[in-house]
């Protein structure tokens, strides 16, 4: 896509003296697509803004993409061809790896797949999004406007204390009836307008992949499918050494994504550094049944992840402002239940409905209020912060109550009950219902699914010879597009206590290691010794993990600079 396509407006003009129009939308993602082909297939003038050289080339996902039976929208209902065409592979088995001692439990998710599915694909973002960008190029255009690439949104445009636009680094100011912020999970828009913010990290999940390279037939040999056929395979238990969070491996057609997902205070917590956490899974000998005998890695990526039973926004408005996706926190993540896109489509698409029906009673500032009861009434809303939750999760990961859980689990009654009753447990795994109560502790995502292996699994019997790359490498192996001298991100605080988090915690930087974004140093002035932080921003992967751990003033860079993933 060209970062100045054939658009139906004079794109030399926007950059002079700006232009208006009914809708823009930023961002060029699942839910900016939906939204602006809802818009643009109603006559709406829609101007679509994505800051990547390519649609995707900013976009990162484990990734499965649900289309679900209840949903009020489907991406392939909007996008005819899309699964044909841009996905990986339909996902039709999905299991649980409980892992403890050299022992493997295997659950099979299969209720927890199925319930409420109409399909389920892998995807890879770079090769989904650009080819959803060139669809939702054509729509726009017939409306006329279209998509733009290589543009940064860096702020709201406001008026007498209102929002009326936006503000962008390549063009002038922007007027718009409608602002759809689809912008991701570092969404400068949503924060401007004091609708999300970085203060908590127990709020923020931290996922790091690797797509690693194998030929279609060995994806079919090795997995025991066709090419019509996908598996997804999670992993817990003792391999994580107590980092609450757990693995993942997704088919593709001639790939897989292998990842790792951590709550990002607890990886902050215990100076965990995500690429030794994935290579701990990249070298388990339970992935050597899958994993080729020559290890090649296409593309290291991470981003961040919100988890929807805190972040999700009840009200994700401010007037013409409105947020869908990762920038409303709308990414559902309850144990085994990780649905993102699919929420984003759906909330782009519901956004794009209000805004019709407000415009059509010619009252189009109260499109956010109707997008409200949309998400709301569409039943969207409580999957992604389910009542139960509120009432019973938060409660167990309350310390004192979830070190007894912890305790009751690895004791000799816990472990007679698990196997006695392990059925259970696989069972509890695949309930909706259950997993929406389900609280984020340790027990969770590591005493359970370990008690589970040494009770009930059998010895794991497959060797790995995978050697993955250094961080080095895998930093090396990425393509950036440096702004010189324009440096996206400020270090506030230099002072280890207060930054020093982000040295372990950035996916692309290491205690030691010289070649990050973040290092730690030991300056001497005048006999006194002081640890303190320093930043190199230029191989950066725009993840913005710094920005919630460590005193970070952080913003993304200039369309089409900074790193450009290749898979996504």
């Amino acid at each position: 896509m060209s970062s100045e396509p054939d658009v139906g407006f004079d794109s030399a003009a926007a950059v002079d003296g700006g232009e208006a129009f009914e809708a823009v939308v930023v961002g060029a993602g699942p839910g900016g697509a939906a939204a602006a082909a809802v818009l643009a297939d109603n006559g709406v003038e829609t101007l679509v803004l994505e800051r990547g050289v390519e649609a995707g080339s900013k976009n990162v996902s484990g990734g499965l993409l649900y289309a679900e039976e209840s949903a009020p929208f489907a991406l392939d209902d909007l996008f005819p061809g899309v699964r044909e065409a841009a996905t990986e592979r339909p996902v039709t088995r999905n299991y649980m790896d409980c892992l403890g001692d050299g022992n493997v439990h295997t659950i099979d998710l299969s209720g927890v797949h199925e319930h409420d599915t109409a399909w389920c694909d892998s995807v890879l973002r770079r090769r989904l999004d650009s080819w959803l960008a060139e669809r939702v190029h054509e729509r726009t255009a017939a409306a006329g406007a279209g998509l733009l690439t290589g543009v940064h949104v860096d702020g709201l445009l406001w008026e007498d204390g209102e929002i009326v636009g936006v503000t962008c680094d390549e063009l002038d100011p922007i007027r718009a009836d409608l602002v759809v912020a689809a912008d991701g999970v570092n969404s400068e828009l949503a924060r401007e307008a004091g609708l999300m913010d970085w203060d908590e990290p127990e709020e923020w999940f931290q996922g790091v992949k690797a797509t690693v390279d194998v030929p279609p037939a060995a994806v079919n040999e090795r997995f025991g499918i066709d090419e019509n056929e996908g598996v997804a395979r999670l992993f817990a238990g003792d391999l994580f050494e107590g980092v609450r969070g757990g693995g993942f491996l997704y088919t593709n057609r001639d790939s897989l994504s292998i990842g790792t997902v951590f709550h990002l205070d607890s990886l902050a917590a215990e100076r965990a550094e995500p690429h030794e956490l994935l290579d701990a899974l990249l070298t388990h000998p339970h992935l050597g049944r899958w994993l080729p005998d020559e290890y090649e890695e296409r593309e290291y990526a991470a981003k961040l992840v919100p988890d929807s039973k805190k972040a999700a926004h009840p009200s994700p408005h401010r007037g013409r402002l409105l947020l869908v996706g990762d920038a409303a926190g709308q990414m559902q993540a309850q144990g085994p239940i990780i649905k993102g896109m699919n929420h984003a489509v759906s909330a782009g698409g519901l956004a794009a409905e209000a805004f019709l029906e407000a415009r059509n009673r010619r009252d189009t500032d109260a499109a956010g209020e109707r997008y409200e009861r949309k998400l709301h009434g569409s039943g969207l809303f409580s999957k992604l912060k389910p009542r139960r939750y509120g009432a019973v999760g938060r409660l167990g990961e309350r310390e004192a109550v979830a070190d007894a859980v912890d305790d009751l689990v690895d004791s000799r009654l816990g472990r007679l009950g698990v196997r006695v009753a392990g059925g259970v447990v696989g069972r509890a795994f695949n309930s909706p219902f259950l997993l929406g109560a389900l609280p984020d502790t340790r027990s969770a995502y590591a005493t359970v699914p370990t008690v589970l292996a040494e009770e009930l699994g059998a010895p794991v019997d497959a060797e790995n010879g995978a050697e993955p790359p250094s961080l080095e490498e895998r930093i090396g192996d990425l393509t950036y597009d440096t702004d010189v001298g324009n440096a996206h991100i400020e270090l506030v605080d230099d002072g280890y206590d207060a930054s020093g988090a982000a040295v372990t915690a950035c996916p692309v930087s290491a205690d030691g290691f010289g070649g990050g974004c973040y290092r730690e140093e030991t300056v001497r002035a005048n006999g006194d010794e002081e640890r303190v932080v320093s930043l190199d921003t230029q191989p950066c992967i725009e993840c913005g993990t710094c920005a919630v751990v460590a005193e970070t003033e952080w913003t993304h860079p200039r369309g089409g600079k900074g790193v450009d993933f290749h898979e996504g």
